[in-house]
């Protein structure tokens, strides 16, 4: 028989409860014991945070250094600007900026292709569509602003050329060196080639239209007008192509651009270290890009060299420095196929995108450019393309093509170099005396 409870027992009191308080202060106590608790979790968690930070943003700022030589330059930035503020000639002001722009080019090609691995094909190709050329976009859309049309025309053909000439044959030079022959996939490199021939001709249609019917300066209209007019309606149209281009190599082709990858990147950044860098970038970009155009006048006359050839040669070199990188690696290497691939890629983003986009925002901020190009230069752009389709299209290459390209883009240079401008060479012809007033 079990004893029955004693009265201590019986009297024992319940345990305590949150409505209840505690006898001799334990409540105080507890309280304060989870009030001691809770501080050093949080103030941990805080240090935590704090120290990853520091480091994501340190890993960050290393592999971006890390990433091209040319960051070396980096110092030309600030000198740049403390330049352009402080009144120094236009040319050292231009010579500082353009100088600036190199490792700012690299360093926005780094983290697009960092922030495009983070994306699936088709956001990462609208990425590398957007910020892939977003120093010519940049670059043009300053030029844009400062009315600077027939640097941004030239700048956009000569982009092109360095391209589809220069990059395309150093990439034949390095691989073919020691080779009887190279092979080229022939079915990408058709398809691409194709696509440029189009993309090109139709940039060219403009030009072409203006130098068939002379007699249109005679009319009581704006012998530009209808020009302008087809100039915007084929902007329209050849980004509609580039989507569809986006759309072919990103489904339904896609096999045919993926036989091919690059290496696996070592220095990996998150998505957002990769954006940060990549605006931070831009924003480099846009002011350097601003002193640069708007010390053009004054290193032209400083150096006496024509607009044409500082559109055309000089502004290009920032643009397709990190491409002439990669694509001269990649060659090395014996991944040809991948080096063709960027390299006409490139210039299809260039004609498909860039130029139809650059005359839409000059539509919207009511600057009339038109793809009426330089006849010059559009006879250098036909001849180019129609060379290159000749020696691609064979699926062979060997490094005296390479050099033939080269050398095709070194003569060039030179003529552009001593071709005067438009209202130089319109002033050069009106001081000749008509021989006819002789007779």
């Amino acid at each position: 028989m079990a004893n029955p409870a004693s009265p201590i027992q019986a009297q024992s009191p319940s345990p305590p409860t949150d409505t209840m308080p505690l006898l001799n202060g334990q409540r105080h106590a507890q309280d304060q014991d989870q009030t001691s608790q809770w501080q050093p979790v949080s103030g941990g968690n805080r240090q935590h945070v704090s120290l990853r930070v520091s480091r994501e943003a340190w890993h960050a700022l290393s592999a971006t250094i890390r990433y091209s030589y040319s960051n070396v330059l980096l110092v030309c930035v600030p000198l740049g600007i403390y330049a352009a503020e402080h009144g120094w000639s236009p040319a050292a002001v231009f010579t500082l900026n353009f100088l600036a722009m190199f490792p700012l080019a690299s360093i926005l090609t780094f983290s697009t292709e960092q922030l495009a691995a983070e994306f699936g094909s088709v956001i990462g190709g609208l990425i590398n569509a957007t910020f892939g050329n977003a120093v010519e976009m940049i670059v043009g859309i300053s030029a844009l602003k400062e009315g600077e049309i027939s640097i941004v025309q030239s700048s956009m053909i000569g982009s092109i050329l360095s391209s589809i000439l220069l990059i395309l044959g150093t990439s034949f030079f390095c691989v073919g060196v020691g080779k009887q022959t190279v092979d080229i996939n022939i079915d990408i490199a058709g398809i691409l080639t194709s696509l440029m021939i189009i993309s090109c001709s139709s940039l060219i249609i403009p030009s072409a239209l203006y130098i068939a019917n002379p007699g249109s300066n005679d009319s009581n209209h704006n012998p530009n007008d209808y020009i302008l007019n087809l100039s915007r309606t084929t902007s329209i149209i050849l980004l509609i192509f580039y989507l569809l281009y986006l759309f072919f190599q990103s489904y339904t082709h896609s096999h045919l651009f993926t036989e091919e990858e690059e290496d696996e990147q070592s220095d990996k950044l998150s998505t957002w270290s990769s954006s940060t860098v990549l605006i931070l970038a831009t924003v480099g970009v846009a002011v350097c890009s601003d002193y640069l155009i708007d010390s053009v006048d004054g290193f032209v006359e400083a150096l006496g060299v024509s607009r044409s050839f500082i559109g055309l040669i000089i502004v290009p070199i920032v643009g397709n420095a990190g491409c002439y990188v990669a694509t001269v690696k990649w060659s090395r290497t014996g991944k040809i196929n991948l080096a063709v691939s960027v390299i006409v890629g490139s210039t299809l983003q260039i004609s498909l995108f860039v130029t139809p986009f650059l005359v839409i925002v000059g539509w919207i901020i009511g600057k009339d450019m038109t793809l009426q190009f330089d006849t010059f230069e559009t006879i250098a752009l036909t001849m180019s393309v129609l060379i290159v389709n000749c020696l691609v299209r064979d699926g062979q290459t060997n490094y005296f093509e390479g050099v033939l390209l080269i050398g095709t883009y070194v003569t060039i240079a030179i003529a552009f170099f001593v071709h005067p401008d438009s209202d130089t060479a319109i002033n050069l012809a009106g001081s000749i005396p008509n021989i006819t007033n002789f007779a």
